[in-house]
């Protein structure tokens, strides 16, 4: 399954950061802490340049704890702050506004000492779409100040919104990037709803997850599911046939909705609900 979703939008969103980065002092960059380094953005690295940043590894409720304790040394170790973030209960944000007064600091403290007013610091919120950028931003403004929504392509705009006396937010439209060279990469967006299900086969998708957790997470699968086993010889449609019946996914004439299995599988992961998931772990990359 080769996936590829790159709407004109995106490149235009792409511009509009670039020409937005010299009003900022800060980037806040965002990662699903399920899949960091395929929900990184490859460009960013040339958009953002030298601005201080910090790496939010948003979701991290919805990974693995170990995996995500592996991803702070991962990014740490190239002296980056990272910070793990459940945008949903507010875990981790007092650490994201510790570590923006931390980088901003030193030209604050230059400020002060030549009697100059200090201003506030401006921080640009970027990522890819449905990484949770609004809800992160609510969470820290403690107000419905940025749309949210459970799918991608929410944020189409700008949006300035002041989250304390001493910060305020850019938040930027989800952007990706023209081609994905890594199809596992893409893949992941699209299990983690990166990707807008409308332009994909959800069946298609939905046996590619099945393979991956029956591989890598059989027994969350079988807790999940209430499966007696796995045999290494059942196909992904076997599994979710079998996952469909017992659900009671059924249609006229006793077969199982596999369409209507698919969405439910799926959901059923972005949700967490088969459990805390990272698909990713430094360890895949050495």
């Amino acid at each position: 399954m080769n996936i590829q979703w790159y709407p004109g939008h995106m490149a235009k969103a792409k511009r509009k950061i670039t020409e937005e980065l010299k009003l900022v002092d800060i980037v806040i960059e965002l990662l699903d802490a399920r899949i960091p380094l395929s929900s990184r953005n490859p460009e960013v690295d040339d958009i953002v340049g030298n601005k201080n940043r910090i790496i939010v590894l948003n979701k991290s409720d919805l990974a693995d704890p170990s995996a995500n304790k592996k991803w702070l040394d991962y990014f740490n170790r190239a002296n980056t702050r990272a910070i793990l973030v459940d945008s949903l209960k507010g875990s981790g944000l007092k650490d994201v506004l510790s570590a923006s007064r931390q980088l901003m600091k030193e030209k604050l403290d230059r400020l002060r000492s030549k009697g100059l007013l200090v201003k506030t610091t401006r921080a640009l919120i970027i990522g890819i779409p449905n990484v949770g950028k609004s809800t992160f931003i609510n969470k820290l403004a403690g107000r419905s100040a940025a749309r949210t929504g459970d799918r991608p392509g929410v944020t189409k705009a700008k949006q300035w919104i002041k989250v304390s006396p001493e910060l305020e937010l850019l938040d930027t439209p989800g952007i990706l990037w023209p081609k994905f060279e890594d199809k596992r990469a893409g893949m992941y967006l699209a299990f983690t709803g990166a990707i807008k299900d409308e332009i994909l086969d959800v069946n298609e998708l939905a046996l590619n997850l099945l393979q991956v957790l029956a591989e890598k997470f059989p027994e969350k699968l079988k807790k999940r599911y209430k499966l007696e086993d796995i045999p290494a010889a059942v196909t992904a449609d076997m599994l979710l046939e079998t996952i469909g019946r017992k659900r009671g996914c059924i249609i006229v004439g006793g077969e199982v909705d596999m369409q209507r299995t698919s969405a439910m599988l799926l959901d059923e992961f972005r949700g967490g609900k088969i459990g805390a998931i990272s698909l990713e772990t430094p360890d895949d990359f050495i």
